[in-house]
């Protein structure tokens, strides 16, 4: 099988756990753009915190895509424009900020290229230090939140936040729903993922979705690994999501995505 799109998730998945894209995975994904790969970067990140990642691995000169929000944005990076954009709408950031109130929970959203919320903890810091947004402390975050966001956070202990996940799920259907760490819960549109975002790419590139990888390593990644023509979990993958993919790698740290490109695309 010749494929033509390789898509990969950044956090615990491309990036070591120092944030880091190895110099391993950097030559192999390099390799595979030169082969005429489109390698596509897929994040929960907001588009700002991805973009340096994507022009160190010569994404944009190689006329790909990114996509960020979990799959509410796609970008074209080669034309700097975005390709396709979902929001929640301000009634449903009010909706979820309710809930998350009723369920004690921190909640966050991205206005302006800043994260938004009225309570500070350690999980909001380490959703800062990811994507190096600055946090806005705001006293009533219903009155901060007038227009559309593209997605919402929910950050709590992960014990306890995985008992909200369902509760989530249940009380907004109008939503989709998943973790992308065990830490934070993403609230978007509902029929808004990566697999999703991925099937919107690729019907515009005329690439099937038998000559697409995806790898990742959560629950945010489910649907495109499961899309995808092969889907890959790199093995820190969290052990309920293991049997989902066709194929597990070596570690975040350990160069997995390097791994795909040398087993799949390269065929070495």
């Amino acid at each position: 099988m010749k494929y033509k799109m390789l898509v990969v998730d950044m956090d615990d998945t491309l990036l070591t756990d120092e944030h880091e894209i190895s110099a391993e995975n950097k030559q192999m994904l390099l390799k595979a753009q030169e082969m005429g790969v489109y390698v596509v970067l897929a994040s929960g990140r907001p588009t700002s915190a991805m973009i340096n990642y994507a022009k160190d691995l010569q994404c944009d000169i190689n006329n790909s895509f990114m996509i960020s929000f979990n799959g509410s944005t796609i970008t074209d990076l080669k034309e700097d424009k975005v390709l396709f954009e979902h929001s929640l709408t301000k009634e449903q950031i009010h909706a979820i900020y309710d809930f998350s109130k009723q369920n004690n929970t921190h909640v966050i959203t991205y206005y302006d290229g800043k994260i938004i919320s009225e309570t500070n903890s350690e999980y909001i810091d380490i959703e800062s230090t990811i994507t190096g947004l600055e946090l806005l402390i705001v006293p009533s975050f219903k009155d901060a939140v007038t227009t559309s966001a593209v997605k919402c956070l929910l950050l709590e202990e992960p014990s306890y936040l995985k008992t909200i996940e369902p509760k989530l799920k249940t009380a907004m259907p109008d939503l989709s729903v998943c973790m992308s760490k065990p830490f934070f819960l993403e609230a978007a549109p509902n029929g808004v993922d990566k697999g999703a975002a991925i099937q919107i790419l690729a019907e515009k590139l005329n690439i099937q979705q038998s000559e697409i990888i995806a790898i990742g390593n959560a629950g945010n990644d489910l649907t495109m690994v499961q899309y995808a023509g092969l889907g890959v979990w790199v093995d820190n993958v969290e052990a309920e999501l293991r049997h989902f993919a066709n194929v597990v790698v070596a570690s975040n740290n350990n160069h997995g995505v390097a791994e795909v490109v040398k087993r799949f695309i390269l065929n070495l």
